[in-house]
């Protein structure tokens, strides 16, 4: 009997502040658990030291019956208090030291939505600041709860137990990747498929692969465009021929216009000679003026052509940005050439006279026959 209970303290002895050891869940109470280590009495796990993150219930961590590894911060004759967080702690360290240093990306789950960012348990708390989360911004966390990410250690401060994640420097990575391997592989003359990602004055960036290339705004369309909103807007899915590449400064020339059908290739198909069609005046010049047809296709008025009556200058009877109806004399597209007049839609030459004599007739009260007959007579 002497000989167990010597045995038995001996078994005392050797717990020790600072020890870890493995002991059975006993009990679960409201903010605490009771673990049998092996000592005199059921060692107390407070509801603080189960984990790094908040926990409502000792019972969403553990249960009765439960093996779990703690470790001893307090220990006198009556009282043995456990922490569990603290050996998870210790295990931890090691391992996000080797993460950090090694620069390794590692999935973890996200325990919590809390103000300012997601919170995840790796053995000790970590924090994924709100602008780290995503390369866009995030109105609305709630949906990260529970949802596992890829994510770096980009800052780690064991003595303050201070770790910080970032899902945002994994999908920076991944971009640069993609833009690196897209640089690498395209060649002037593809013709790849991208999306419009900005518009500026001198034109549309657009993504062709992790790497934005410009479409030039001479290059949106095979006609003069004002600005590049009028032809292509953010979001847009285009096809795009690559012009040039500049691998070294990462700079990608783009046309869109070189993809499409040159206006001039559908003109046989849209007029013919004969036809009478719409157009703007888009320039007036000594010799006549060139009038729109089609985005991209101007025919020319010759100033003989203009009207019935002589004039100078085109300027005396059209001005630029008026619409008017033309008779098509001519095309031949491949020269990209079409021959208009607006003459042949006047009428035959000294029908304005004609009317105009007829009527002076009405107004005066003399016919034509009068005067006729008037100096008929006199011959007589």
């Amino acid at each position: 009997m002497v000989d167990e209970m010597n045995n038995e303290m001996a078994a005392f002895d050797t717990v020790s502040v600072g020890d870890v050891i493995t002991g059975k869940v006993t009990k679960i109470e409201d903010k605490h658990a009771l673990v049998d280590v092996g000592y005199k009495v059921d060692g107390i796990l407070p509801i603080s030291e189960l984990s790094s993150l908040h926990v409502d219930k000792v019972s969403d961590v553990l249960s009765e019956g439960d093996e779990v590894t703690v470790k001893v911060t307090k220990l006198n004759d009556d009282e043995l208090v456990l922490s569990k967080k603290e050996v998870d702690a210790d295990r931890a360290w090691d391992d996000l030291e080797n993460k950090f240093n090694n620069r390794e990306t590692f999935t973890v789950k996200i325990a919590d939505v809390v103000k300012g960012g997601l919170v995840t348990d790796l053995g000790v708390r970590g924090f994924v600041p709100a602008s780290l989360v995503e390369r866009h911004y995030v109105e609305d966390f709630s949906d990260y709860k529970g949802k596992e990410l890829d994510v770096k250690i980009i800052e780690l401060d064991r003595e303050n137990r201070k770790v910080i994640l970032s899902h945002r420097a994994v999908l920076d990575e991944q971009a640069e990747a993609k833009k690196q391997e897209t640089l690498r592989s395209l060649n002037p003359g593809d013709v790849v498929e991208g999306t419009v990602q900005r518009l500026t004055d001198f034109g549309a960036f657009v993504d062709i692969g992790g790497v934005d290339g410009l479409v030039h705004i001479s290059q949106l369309a095979h006609y003069r465009v004002e600005t590049p909103s009028d032809v292509v807007k953010e979001g847009d899915r285009v096809t795009v021929k690559v012009l040039s590449i500049d691998r070294d400064n990462e700079r990608i020339s783009l046309s869109i216009k070189e993809t499409q059908p040159g206006p001039w290739e559908e003109v046989p198909n849209k007029i013919k000679p004969g036809d009478v069609v719409e157009g703007k005046v888009k320039r007036l010049v000594p010799f006549g003026a060139f009038v729109e047809l089609f985005p991209g296709v101007e025919g020319l008025v010759h100033i003989s052509e203009i009207s019935n009556r002589h004039i100078g200058t085109p300027g005396e009877v059209l001005t630029e940005g008026e619409t008017v109806k033309v008779k098509v004399l001519d095309v031949k597209a491949t020269e990209k050439r079409v021959s208009l007049s607006i003459r042949e839609l006047e009428g035959p030459v000294g029908y304005q006279e004609q009317n105009t004599a007829v009527h002076n007739e009405d107004q005066s009260g003399f016919s034509l026959g009068d005067v006729i007959g008037e100096q008929l007579k006199k011959y007589k």
